[in-house]
Order: structure tokens, then sequence, then C-alpha cells
């Protein structure tokens, strides 16, 4: 097989799984759309944020013409259609819980490696890649909370949600330079499915910030003296 057919080839991949990411992430964001009990507009608007800004904000960063969002004509239908699904058909929590998992793993793994393989065929480095893949697998979702008034799931506290989409774009660049994009691909996916359903099974986390406190001299008399000038302070205010 010629580099010229592969390099086709991995970029007929890269779109469809762009696509699957934007149907995946629009489903998701329909979904939460339905918790906060919004109306038909809440959910297109919600749902389009959420399946298609981080591949905007990728594309923008990229400055590699028009974001595909708005060239290509599949990308709007393919949201519209994971939206329309959302609004018409109601899960219960417990059942929509199992798969919002599946689903969110889904998607860290489409748009992480979309993301660093759009990045790397535009001709810019490793590192690029791995932080613009993990932004186009983050991004959407992280825009999508903010506009409802929640914690960034990419802040912490849901199961390596940032760590998973920088470990399968460091996987998929290491394949590419490697010369074996097409397995990078598939073993991109696999990892985000197997590390990021482990971690939200088990509920790994990375630390919240330490107490840890420096045990010098200098800063055991430091504490002194702030704790004689609170407790004068408590005594001129008691007075």
């Amino acid at each position: 097989m010629s580099t010229s057919s592969t390099f086709v080839g991995i970029d007929i991949a890269t779109r469809y799984l762009d696509l699957a990411g934007v149907f995946s992430c629009a489903l998701l964001g329909g979904a939460v759309a339905r918790t906060a009990d919004l109306d038909l507009f809440g959910f297109l608007v919600v749902g389009m944020v959420s399946g298609l800004g981080g591949g905007v904000m990728r594309d923008v960063l990229l400055q590699h013409g028009t974001p595909v969002a708005l060239t290509d004509y599949a990308y709007l239908p393919t949201s519209f259609a994971g939206i329309v699904i959302a609004f018409l058909i109601h899960v219960s929590e417990q059942s929509w819980n199992r798969l919002f998992t599946a689903l969110d793993a889904a998607v860290i793994g489409f748009w992480a490696v979309a993301g660093a393989q759009k990045t790397l065929a535009v001709g810019l480095g490793w590192l690029p890649a791995i932080l613009l893949g993990s932004l186009t697998a983050v991004g959407g979702g992280a825009l999508r909370d903010v506009m409802l008034g929640r914690i960034p799931a990419v802040f912490g506290g849901n199961g390596l949600y940032a760590t998973v989409a920088l470990a399968v774009a460091a996987v998929t660049v290491l394949c590419s330079y490697l010369g074996i994009p097409k397995i990078g691909i598939g073993l991109g996916i696999a990892l985000a499915l197997v590390f990021r359903i482990t971690a939200v099974h088990y509920g790994w986390n990375l630390p919240n910030g330490l107490n840890w406190q420096p045990h010098s001299k200098l800063a055991t008399l430091m504490r002194r003296r702030y704790r004689r000038g609170g407790k004068s302070q408590s005594r001129k205010e008691s007075s």
C-alpha cells in the first residue's frame, strides 16, 4: 500500500471518528438538557455546543481554514440527530448513568484520536498534537457545563476525565511517530474505553490540594506570630 493511500485512509478514518464524537456528545448534551428541564431550543443549543464545541476550538487554534463543522455538510445534521434522539427518548436515571459512562468513554477516544491526527496532519509536533487532541475531547463538555452553571468535569472528581484524554492522544501520537497510525487509532479508542470505565468503576481521581506545610524554623516562627496576632485582634474586638 502506498504512502498516499495510507494518508487518505487515515483522513477518512479521522473524519468518521470526529463525526462519531459529534453524535455521541450531542446525545450526551441532550441528556444533560433533559436533566436541566430545558425546552426544545435549550436542547438544540446545549446539544450543539456539546457536540461541536471541542472540534471548533481545535480548528480555530490550528488556524488551518474555517472550522470543519461549518464546511462539512455532515457535521450539523449529525449533531441534530443526537439531539433529536435525546429529546424524543426518555431513559431512566439508573440506565442512563450506565449508558453515559460508555458513551463518555467513547467520545474521549473518538475525539482525542481525531484531534491528535488532525494536528499532526497540518504539520505540528507531538506536544501540540497531544494538547489539541485532549482539548477536542473535553472542550465541548466543558463549554456545556459552564453554560449550565456546573463545574466542568475536566476539573476533576469524574474518573480521570482529562487524564484519559491525554493518555489516548499520547498513544495516538506515539503510534504515528512509529509509523503505525492505524494501530494507534484502534489502540487509542480501546484505551479510552478500558481506562475511563475502569476509573469510573473504582472511583479513581487525581489528588486534590494537599495540606502539607513547611517545618523549617522560619515557617514555625511565622505561624506563631500569625497566631499571636490573631489572638490580639480577638481580644481587642471583645473589649
